[in-house]
């Protein structure tokens, strides 16, 4: 990401709220909030074992990342959004970035960017909702208790780590098999990401869970979602005219529970499935679901999200760009056509100071390769899905073709 785009693997996540909120209340409280945490503010170091550790300064006061904007017209709201998503880090020991937007209409945004060196999407969440606790309560440092700032080294049983190594590779050799579909990544660096939203109301979300349950099963809209997003790439793949191949989608998987998150708050605990589909059966929504479906239960069975994030710990002892050239041999520095993620049961409360929240939405920057990712979460009773896109792999009218497929399709208009 670094060499791609000049900045590191960052989300952000916005808050819409009803009314406008003071900018410097919050910047205020947000200073406070900030300094029990000096986790926020570590950097990797490593010791004579070579192993990388995260170094947590002492105090974190003065160290807050605070913008504020004013935005005239409400239209321009999501170009303000999309330049907050794409502003890179001071330096590499900052890692929280917070934007704060009032409208003309009295509406008002707050936007964590962070790093997914120190948050994962739920993390994120949790992260705000503590913040709104910490508001209510005004408990001072009895807000970060419960919440671990250390964990274990996993720097032991290394033959089980180079077993999972051994595993990934081989569902990484086994993916590479067939063509892989994917967008050429433009060339340049310093490249920005757009975004487009797709907020779906209440009643269309509701049409498309009872599509997703009709379609795939109790509890199954994930893979639904993903089989739409699929035939939408495959609808802009067959305008493009581009080669045959199959669509392979990196999903990625958090299997903590709320509790879970709290005490495992900082730093990324995402795993992966891999969903491969040839363009045969894309079309065929029935076929597709019931192929996802499959590869699901077969990756949970085997335990590929555990010996990916198992195998992960390897990178302490040994440089990425070494386990770059193990993907890039296969699979021909293609990693997947796109990348899906979709968050549910979102933990915040419904106000943030005394401010009614409306909407919450995830902007990632997308690892590149791919550069193209589909992320979608559900807060008070509705949906929202953004398309994140690395600078130049799209252009507007295909974003526009690509918002219209998806729209049509979750909402059961193309039959």
């Amino acid at each position: 990401m670094k060499e791609t785009t000049s900045a590191g693997n960052m989300s952000q996540v916005v808050i819409v709220m009803a009314s406008a909120i003071s900018p410097s209340e919050l910047q205020k409280h947000l200073g406070r909030f900030i300094s029990e945490f000096p986790v926020v503010n570590g950097s990797i170091g490593r010791d004579i074992n070579i192993c990388p550790y995260w170094k947590m300064p002492g105090k974190t006061e003065g160290k807050l990342n605070f913008t504020s904007h004013t935005c005239p017209d409400e239209g321009d709201l999501w170009a303000v959004l999309s330049t907050c998503a794409n502003e890179p880090f001071k330096d590499d020991r900052e890692h929280l970035a917070f934007h704060h937007v009032n409208t003309k209409s009295q509406k008002s945004c707050l936007a964590m960017s962070f790093d997914h060196r120190l948050l994962d999407a739920r993390g994120a969440e949790s992260f705000l909702g503590l913040f709104q606790q910490y508001l209510e309560s005004n408990s001072g440092p009895a807000v970060s208790s419960g919440v671990a700032l250390s964990g274990p080294a996993h720097l032991s049983e290394w033959m089980k780590k180079f077993l999972a190594g051994r595993n990934v590779n081989r569902k990484i050799i086994a993916l590479s098999e067939h063509p892989l579909a994917a967008l050429p990544v433009p060339d340049g660096k310093k490249k920005e990401f757009g975004y487009r939203l797709i907020r779906f109301d209440q009643q269309e979300t509701q049409t498309i869970y009872e599509n997703a349950y009709r379609t795939a099963g109790y509890l199954m809209e994930s893979p639904y979602l993903l089989s739409v997003i699929m035939q939408a790439v495959d609808g802009l793949f067959e305008k493009r005219k581009a080669e045959q191949g199959s669509y392979l989608a990196a999903v990625s998987v958090d299997m903590r529970t709320s509790e879970d998150i709290k005490q495992e708050l900082f730093f990324n605990h995402v795993s992966y499935l891999f969903f491969q589909a040839h363009r045969g059966i894309v079309n065929n929504r029935k076929e597709l679901v019931h192929s996802i479906k499959m590869q699901m239960y077969d990756q949970i069975k085997s335990g590929v999200p555990r010996d990916i994030m198992e195998a992960s710990h390897l990178t302490r002892i040994a440089p990425l760009s070494f386990f770059k050239k193990i993907i890039d041999g296969p699979l021909k520095g293609k990693i997947a056509t796109f990348i899906f993620s979709h968050v549910s049961k979102n933990p915040l409360a419904p106000e943030l100071m005394g401010a009614k929240i409306e909407d919450v939405f995830h902007m990632p920057r997308v690892p590149v390769p791919p550069g193209l990712g589909f992320f979608s979460n559900y807060f008070n009773g509705r949906l929202n899905l953004v398309i994140s896109y690395l600078e130049g792999l799209m252009g507007d009218d295909e974003v526009d073709v690509l918002e219209k497929e998806l729209t049509d399709r979750m909402l059961g208009r193309d039959k």
